[in-house]
């Protein structure tokens, strides 16, 4: 079938037509001057209420999650009788759930449009079973409540870094992540802080321990938190009711003038089965994902930052508060790290330039005993957490449309990437106490494969860079797929198919 069988113009019409329609396209393939005041409202708009909301629920996600860690140091592994392999088997379980919900949840997301409903739904579900871990009795209470943790945790990271690349920018994504990540560091702070006060004030009350306190009060937060997400959090710019139509407009078409493409899918149920094929049969997935199982595998040991905290000599409510400092740094740290990344528009250094320091981080504290020196490694070691919001924002950039294989792709890297912390734990080996020398041995090789992904990426968006050059000659030849990817923009622009072949210029991969 050919481009004419479609109800298109052949390539060479539209080569012809495209020198007439030049400036129109140049016209659309910008903002107006008036269309970029209102993007600065817009984007204001967004700053301060979808961030703080965000960035609160990352944090009580990271909360209820890691609080299974605190929970060792307030008794929990001796009051359940748990042995040093049943404990870790909790703490791995809830990640064999997560990636089991990631991708099916994204394109459900996707599909729905209600990320509000949807998001509010399992923020305030994971809080109701956070809660009901306070009254496990043993090793099979605690495995199926971490289960289903994962289970109803799953759906909302992947799914924010979907929901945020429908609102921003690409220039603004970095920052923007690193600002949602800070919501993890914070929760590494602030959690083992709670738990410090709760382990000092609160155990023994009304019968109960210290770890009970801590599950009930924070999963209680999290489920009011929850029923807020409903009914504030807004859904995506095209359903947004409190935007005017020029901002909503404005919304959508700064996106796809950024990605040359509408940031919308086919029509159909179908299209979210082909984002998902789109996504599984590109390169970029699998080494993005596996560059995301590196870093995760080696900030595992933020599972055990308590535990690593205790092996510097002091009482178990002092080693909680030690672990505030290194999150506390790197929170301020990764927000200027990832504003740099934006304003420079690049990813690959800002990815790269953390690992070495990291692995130092790790030797240093693999090998020494004094405490100046084991400390200072664990500021060192939380370097990893700055690779975050750029690997993030460099997914947005490398897999930018459709949405329906965007959201696929979040939801397969982020279960890949997650995979890590399955075995992970396993390599804390309690025998290895105070270096845990394999534990570190696998984060420094970990990060030594991340390196190579990134060396990968930049390489292979070098090269997809050039064949965008290519592309731009008017002399080549468009095949009928890439007329077809042309027309939805022309649609959405209301514009004629070479006006949006225009709009292709100037589109090149962050390197």
């Amino acid at each position: 079938m050919t481009s004419r069988d479609h109800g298109l113009a052949d390539p060479e019409a539209i080569q012809e037509k495209g020198t007439v329609t030049h400036e129109e396209a140049v016209h659309r393939a910008t903002l107006t001057e008036e269309e970029k005041i209102i993007e600065r409202k817009l984007r204001r708009k967004i700053d301060t209420l979808i961030m703080p909301l965000v960035v609160l629920v990352y944090l009580l996600n990271y909360i209820d999650r890691n609080n299974y860690a605190a929970a060792k140091l307030q008794g929990i592994k001796d009051e359940l009788h748990l042995t040093d392999t049943e404990y870790q088997t909790g703490l791995s379980i809830l990640f064999v759930a997560y990636i089991l919900m990631q991708v099916p949840s994204n394109l459900i997301l996707n599909y729905m449009g209600r990320p509000s409903l949807y998001l509010g739904f399992f923020v305030t579900a994971w809080g109701l079973v956070s809660a009901l871990t306070s009254q496990v009795k043993g090793y099979g209470g605690i495995v199926a409540c971490r289960f289903l943790l994962g289970l109803v945790e799953a759906p909302f990271f992947a799914g924010v870094l979907f929901y945020l690349s429908k609102w921003y920018t690409k220039k603004e994504l970095a920052f923007r992540m690193s600002i949602f990540y800070s919501g993890s560091l914070l929760s590494g702070a602030f959690g083992n802080l709670i738990a410090a006060g709760i382990l000092s004030g609160l155990k023994g009350k009304r019968g109960m321990s210290a770890w009970q306190w801590l599950y009930i009060i924070e999963g209680s937060i999290t489920v009011c938190v929850g029923i807020l997400i409903c009914f504030i959090l807004p859904d995506f710019p095209e359903t947004w009711k409190l935007l005017s139509p020029e901002m909503r407009r404005v919304a959508e078409r700064r996106l796809a003038v950024e990605a040359a493409e509408a940031d919308v899918d086919e029509k159909g149920g179908m299209s979210q089965m082909k984002g998902l094929k789109l996504a599984m049969t590109d390169i970029k997935t699998y080494v993005l994902a596996l560059a995301y199982m590196c870093i995760t595998g080696a900030a595992g040991f933020q599972n055990f930052f308590p535990t690593l905290a205790g092996t510097l000599g002091y009482s178990n409510t002092i080693s909680l508060l030690l672990v505030a400092p290194p999150y506390v740094f790197m929170v301020f740290f990764s927000l200027a790290h990832s504003w740099v990344s934006d304003k420079m528009e690049v990813r690959f250094w800002f990815f790269f330039y953390p690992i070495p320091i990291t692995i130092v981080g790790f030797v240093v504290f693999m090998t020494t005993d004094g405490f100046g020196p084991r400390y200072f490694s664990m500021f060192l070691m939380v370097f990893v957490f700055a690779q975050n919001g750029t690997l993030y924002s460099w997914i947005a950039n490398a897999i930018p449309r459709p949405p329906a294989k965007r959201a696929a792709a979040y939801a397969f890297i982020n279960s890949i990437g997650n995979s890590a912390s399955i075995w992970t734990p396993y390599t804390y080996i309690q025998g290895e106490w105070p270096h845990y020398r394999t534990a570190m041995a696998v984060c420094i090789g970990l990060q030594g494969i991340g390196a190579l992904c990134g060396i990968y990426m930049y390489i292979h968006l070098r090269m997809l860079n050039k064949r965008q050059e290519r592309l731009e000659n008017e002399d080549y030849q468009l095949t009928d797929k890439e007329i077809n990817r042309l027309q939805v923009t022309a649609d959405f622009e209301g514009i004629d198919i070479a006006a949006a072949r225009q709009l292709q210029k100037g589109f090149r991969y962050t390197l």
